[in-house]
């Protein structure tokens, strides 16, 4: 079995050769492989020399290498990454700092025992640490999982974590549209749709930043959730 861990990266060369490190160090259970596809959304920083030369000090990781021609944004650098996979299962990691590869084995244990088709790695549940930061971000996370749940009819804590790994398998069952953080309620929806998918949850830790140091996500991307949300669960 194999395990495709889709990181896409936008101006990301202070800290991706950090997560590629932890990514390519962490020992996954049952004898899973790792295959690592980097999405490079046409970075304006050094995030592309910076790949290749992790890439050419780490031969002995399967480490595959895109570009895109234009910068469309995270939505359409993970949906390059998924076309390009070629696991039994796809993970999604943020090139930052803010998850942990070492908890990959937990989002894998409820698929490779048979229970889970996807699994959603939480930040609001469990004893892992979690940095604190912004009261109304975390009320506009709640609050667009409240609604996300409410339209899925599913029970989720954290509908907009990154930490999303799942079958490949299912990724014929729809088609992914949205080009930027859009695309966390979209697969939400489409995910719930399929008939008889088992979506699980597990808690991880989470490391996040502030905007001073890195942080893209902002507030016409709340609305343009609120969109999605209505889109893909009502007008579909």
């Amino acid at each position: 079995m194999k395990l495709s861990i889709v990181i896409p990266a936008y101006n990301e060369a202070k800290t991706i050769h950090q997560i590629l490190e932890k990514v390519v160090d962490v020992q996954l259970v049952a004898n899973i492989e790792k295959e690592v596809v980097i999405v490079d959304d046409a970075s304006t920083d050094n995030t592309r020399d910076a790949i290749q030369d992790f890439i050419e000090k780490n031969q002995g990781t399967v480490i595959r290498y895109f570009e895109q021609g234009k910068n469309q944004g995270k939505g359409a650098a993970i949906r390059r990454g998924f076309e390009e996979a070629t696991g039994d299962f796809i993970v999604i990691q943020d090139a930052d700092l803010e998850y942990d590869p070492e908890e990959y084995n937990l989002l894998l244990k409820p698929v490779i025992n048979g229970f889970a088709d996807v699994v959603y790695g939480s930040r609001f549940m469990g004893g892992n640490p979690h940095r604190i930061l912004f009261f109304w971000h975390s009320i506009g996370n709640k609050f667009l999982t409240f609604l996300s749940n409410m339209l899925t009819d599913l029970n989720l804590t954290d509908m907009e974590t990154c930490y999303k790994l799942f079958r490949r398998d299912l990724l014929q069952h729809f088609t992914l549209e949205e080009n930027r953080f859009g695309i966390e309620p979209e697969i939400t929806a489409k995910f719930a749709r399929i008939k008889g998918v088992r979506i699980y949850e597990v808690g991880i830790s989470y490391y996040g930043r502030t905007f001073a140091e890195g942080k893209k996500i902002n507030w016409k991307d709340g609305f343009r959730a609120i969109y999605c949300i209505l889109k893909y669960n009502l007008f579909r």
